[in-house]
Parts: structure tokens; C-alpha cells; sequence
């Protein structure tokens, strides 16, 4: 299992590779637009910032410029790439061309049938929007599930999105994501108990330890 930063601003990859558990970062178009650097730049920024995966979203439509557009972020990024590929039938396409070149995931995966595609395509790696898809579909869990019994056994890994709670990600996992990957606010969060806390003040208050 792997957590990852969902983010493409650098002053939060900087504080999630303090953290010293996040595995990862990944982005799309979206977060980098949120950036203030072009997205040649903030990708650099990024892959020096985790010894993991960096994944970027293509943005093209027609699958020559899409080829294309991989095979630059690959240029950018190097081994750490992973491409995010849009489940669509051409985006399929892409996967099962650039894939035995370059890591690549399907993104923006809303049923099970989409998983299989992306499995037989030889993505690495199958994205849902797991708080997205409960509110188009209803359950987003229940999507996790499906896709979870759908690749079980195959060389492709479930990677949970959109996840707007500790609780979500929790049961992601328990649903059968491999990977999820979060927002700083929500690894905070993740990291965070309120009766952890008060633990510590009861340990703090009452014992002793080493002097320092």
C-alpha cells in the first residue's frame, strides 16, 4: 500500500516529504493550473521533492498528440512517471500503446467494466473517484469493491481519489483500493486523533522518561 500527495503546489509536496511516510505525488490539469510555476517547472519541482511516483495527467484528445504529450512528461519527469490516462476509448488506446514504454494508470474510472478494459490495456494502475463517484453514482465504495473483485489476481492496483474523510479512506481500503491518494489537509487528517492527543497529555501529565 502506498499513500501519495494529491497536489501540484510545491510548498505542500515540501511538507509532505517531511512527513516521511507519503510515497508519493500525484497531479492533473486542474491542480497544476493551481500552480504559479508552468507545468514543465512544477513538475521538476516535484520529482525532486519524492523518491516516488510522480504522476501527471494527459491533456490531449487525439491519440497521436496524446502519444506525444506521454512521451514529454516522461522527458520531465523520467523513471518516476506515471501517466494519467483518461478512461475513454481512445485514452484506452493510449494505455495499451504507451504502456509497455512508460508506467501508466486510467483515471477517472466510473465501473467495473472500465477496470477491466484498463487491466487488458496494461495500466498499472486502475483511479476512482471514490466521494465523486457516491455522488454521480450513489456509492463509491461500492465501486471500489466491484473494481476490487473485477482485478484481484491481475498486475493492476486499484488507486483511490477524491476522498473527502479519514473514514473514506479507511473504508477505500477495506474495499480493496491498494493506494490512496489525498489532499495535505486530508494526510493531516489521516494522521490526526482527538484521543490520541489526549493520550498524550495523560502520558505527558502523569510519567517520566529519559532527561534530554
Amino acid at each position: 500500500m502506498a499513500i501519495y500527495l494529491d497536489s501540484a503546489i510545491v510548498s505542500e509536496a515540501e511538507i509532505a516529504s517531511r512527513m516521511g511516510w507519503v510515497k508519493g505525488i500525484t497531479t492533473n490539469p486542474t491542480l497544476l493550473a493551481k500552480s504559479d510555476n508552468p507545468p514543465e517547472t512544477t513538475l521538476k519541482k516535484l520529482t525532486q521533492l519524492t523518491s516516488g511516483p510522480v504522476f501527471y495527467q494527459l491533456m490531449s484528445s487525439d491519440f497521436e498528440r496524446m502519444l506525444t504529450e506521454g512521451r514529454k512528461a516522461f522527458e520531465i519527469i523520467g523513471q518516476q512517471t506515471v501517466l494519467k490516462i483518461p478512461a475513454t476509448p481512445i485514452g484506452f488506446a493510449v494505455v495499451a500503446s504507451l504502456s509497455p514504454e512508460i508506467t501508466c494508470s486510467v483515471t477517472a474510472i466510473y465501473s467495473a467494466a472500465q477496470a477491466a478494459v484498463a487491466r487488458e490495456a496494461g495500466a498499472r494502475m486502475a483511479i476512482a473517484y471514490v466521494n465523486r463517484a457516491t455522488r454521480l453514482l450513489g456509492d463509491g465504495i461500492a465501486l471500489v469493491r466491484d473494481m476490487a473483485s473485477i482485478l484481484n489476481g491481475s498486475n493492476t492496483e486499484i488507486l483511490a481519489a477524491s476522498i473527502k474523510s479519514p473514514e473514506e479512506a479507511a473504508a477505500s481500503l477495506q474495499a480493496g483500493a491498494h493506494h490512496l491518494t489525498l489532499p495535505l489537509s486530508m494526510l493531516q487528517a489521516m494522521a490526526t486523533h482527538e484521543f490520541s492527543d489526549k493520550t498524550v497529555e495523560e502520558f505527558a501529565k502523569n510519567g517520566i522518561g529519559l532527561t534530554i
